[in-house]
C-alpha cells in the first residue's frame, strides 16, 4: 500500500497574499473555522484582549516561536510600552517541520522564514545574544551591545542540544557513521541539517534493508534521553516513519522491505507516553503494527563508538528481594549495568538543558530535576522570587509545556499577568499545563496527543482521542505552517 504525500502550497499561498488578514478571516479562507486551532490546542483560558495604556520597558529574550509570539501579544496589550527584542537570527526555523523534512516531505527552505517578516519597525530589534541575566539590578548583559536595562522582563531562550552529554558523540558525526538526528538546527544561523539529513539517513537505511534478508536483518536503534527534551513524541515520530518507509509508504514508494529491518527503541521508563490512553494505543497497536520494533525500557545512551557501531546504554532494572510478610509484597533491589548494541544505523535524540546564561543565573531552579531551568510559577508562569520576570516556551521548569502548542498557551497567560502586574494587580490567568504532540504513528496518520497537568486534554471530546487519524495529519502538514506563519507569530492566534 503506498500513500504518495506531495504537500499542498494552496493554503501557504492563500494566505502569503493576503498577509494582512485578520484571524477570523484567514481561518475562514483555510476551511478551519472552529478546528483548525485544534492541532495547537485551543480555546486558551486567558483575556486575548487585554490592555493597558501605562508605560513600560519590556524586554524580551529570544528570537523563536516563544518569543515572537510574546512580542506581537504585548505590543498589542501595552501599546505605550518600550519593547525591545534580544535575539541575534535573522532566520526564523519553522521547527516542527524539521519531522517533514526527515520524511522528505518538507526541504529546507519550506520552514525558513526572515525574521524581519514578524518584527515591526516600532520595537527595538538588538541582533545580539545575552551572556548573562542580573534580575536583581532589572538587567541584562548582552555580547556586543553592552547592558540592557528593563522594568518587565520575558525570557524565551529557548533550550540548549548536548550531543557531547554523551561520551564519543559530538553534532559533528550526525550525517555519518550511519549515525542521524532530526533535532539538529543551527537556530542562530537559520538551518536545519538534522531534517535534511535525517531524510537521506532514510533512504540509507532503505537501501541496507534491500539489500539484507529476514534471516540478517540490518539493526536500527532509536533512542530517547533521560532529560527532558524538546517536542517528546518527537523520538516516536522517527522511529515509525522510518519503518514505514521501508514499507514502501514515503514519498518515493516501492516494495516492502521491512521485514529486512530490526529497529530498537531505547529510552528510560517502561511506557512510550506518560498519558495511558495514548500509551495504550503505541504500545497494543501501533508497535505490533510495525511487527519489528522492540521497546527496550529503561535503556539510556551514554556511549558511542562511531567507527565500529557500538551504542552503550546504562541499563537499569529491578529484582525481587525478600518478602515482607507486613506490607505482603517483596522488597524490589535496583540494579545497574551496561548493556552494549551493534548497530547499521542509529537514530540519536541528544539530551538536553537549559540554556547556560539561564541556568548560572539566579533566575534558574537551583535544585532538583528542574534545576537550571527559570524558576516560574507552573500556572502564572511569572518567576517565583522576581515579579517583573516571566517565561515562555521550552526555557520554563515546570512539568508540561516544552512544545510550540504549549508556547501558543503560554503567550496570553504571560500577557494577561504581565499587564496585571504593570497595573499592581496580582496575576490571574492561569496556564493549565497544556501540551500537545501530533505524534505521527505511520506516513498519512497522526495520534493528536493532548494533554495537561491533569492528564487527557482532547479540545475536540467527540473524537476518540488515541486514535490516529488522516485528519490531523492533513492539518498537521498542510496548514499548521500557514497557520505558525501568519497567525500564531502575528499573535492572532
Amino acid at each position: 500500500m503506498n500513500k504518495k504525500i506531495e504537500p499542498s502550497k494552496i493554503a501557504y499561498d492563500i494566505l502569503h497574499k493576503n498577509e494582512n488578514l485578520s484571524r477570523r478571516d484567514a481561518l475562514k479562507i483555510m476551511g478551519l473555522t472552529g478546528g483548525a486551532a485544534m492541532m495547537m490546542g485551543a480555546p486558551i483560558s486567558a483575556e486575548a484582549s487585554v490592555s493597558t495604556d501605562k508605560k513600560a520597558k519590556i524586554v524580551i529574550v529570544g528570537g523563536g516561536a516563544g518569543g515572537i509570539m510574546a512580542m506581537a501579544r504585548l505590543k498589542s496589550a501595552v501599546p505605550n510600552g518600550e519593547i525591545i527584542l534580544i535575539a541575534p537570527n535573522e532566520i526564523h526555523l519553522y521547527q516542527p517541520g524539521q519531522v517533514f523534512m526527515a520524511a522528505g516531505l518538507l526541504t529546507e527552505s519550506d520552514i525558513q522564514k526572515s525574521n524581519s517578516d514578524f518584527i515591526p519597525n516600532d520595537v527595538t530589534w538588538i541582533k545580539d545574544e545575552v551572556t548573562a541575566f542580573d534580575p536583581d539590578n532589572n538587567k541584562v548583559m548582552t555580547q556586543k551591545n553592552g547592558d540592557v536595562s528593563y522594568d518587565f522582563l520575558v525570557v524565551a531562550t529557548g533550550l540548549e542540544y548536548h550531543y557531547e552529554g554523551i561520551e564519543g558523540m559530538s553534532a559533528d558525526l550526525v550525517g555519518k557513521h550511519g549515525i542521524s538526528s532530526v533535532y539538529l538546527n543551527d537556530p542562530v544561523a537559520g538551518t536545519a541539517k538534522g531534517g535534511v539529513v535525517t531524510y537521506e539517513w532514510f533512504k540509507e537505511v532503505r537501501k541496507a534493508a534491500e539489500a539484507a534478508s529476514p534471516e540478517k536483518p540490518i539493526e536500527v536503534i532509536c533512542t530517547q534521553p533521560d532529560t527532558p527534551i524538546k517536542c517528546g513524541g518527537a523520538p516516536q515520530k522517527i522511529l515509525y516513519l522510518s519503518d514505514d518507509y521501508l514499507r514502501g509508504n514515503g514519498p518515493e514508494g516501492g516494495s516492502d522491505v521491512s521485514k529486512n529491518a530490526s529497529f530498537s527503541f531505547c529510552k528510560k521508563g517502561t511506557t512510550l507516553f506518560g498519558i495511558p490512553e495514548y500509551n495504550k494505543t503505541l504500545v497494543d497497536e501501533v508497535t505490533p503494527m510495525y511487527g519489528n520494533i522492540e521497546d527496550k525500557w529503561n535503556h539510556v545512551l551514554r556511549k558511542i563508538d562511531p567507527e565500529n557501531k557500538i551504542a552503550t546504554f546504562e541499563h537499569t532494572y529491578q529484582t525481587k528481594g525478600e518478602y515482607d510478610a507486613d506490607l505482603e509484597e517483596y522488597d524490589m533491589i535496583d540494579h545497574t549495568e551496561t548493556v552494549e548494541l551493534k548497530y547499521d544505523f542509529i537514530h540519536v535524540v541528544p539530551p538536553m538543558r537549559p540554556v547556560k546564561a539561564v541556568a548560572e543565573s539566579l533566575l534558574g531552579w537551583q535544585k532538583g530535576n528542574a534545576k537550571g531551568w527559570l524558576a516560574c510559577d507552573q500556572n502564572t508562569l511569572q518567576h517565583i522570587k522576581y515579579k517583573n520576570v516571566f517565561g515562555i516556551g521550552d526555557i520554563l521548569g515546570i512539568p508540561k509545556g516544552k512544545t510550540g502548542g504549549s508556547a501558543r498557551h503560554h503567550g496570553p497567560i504571560l500577557v494577561e499577568n504581565l499587564v496585571s502586574v504593570l497595573e499592581g494587580k496580582e496575576p490571574k490567568a492561569q496556564f493549565d499545563g497544556y501540551t500537545v504532540c501530533p505524534l505521527k504513528t505511520e506516513y498519512g496518520k497522526i495520534m493528536l496527543a493532548e494533554f495537561n497537568y491533569d492528564g487527557l486534554a482532547p479540545s475536540f471530546p467527540v473524537l476518540d482521542p488515541s486514535r490516529p487519524r488522516w485528519m490531523w495529519w492533513a492539518f498537521d502538514l498542510y496548514m499548521l505552517k500557514p497557520m505558525y506563519w501568519y497567525l500564531m507569530m502575528r499573535g492572532l492566534m
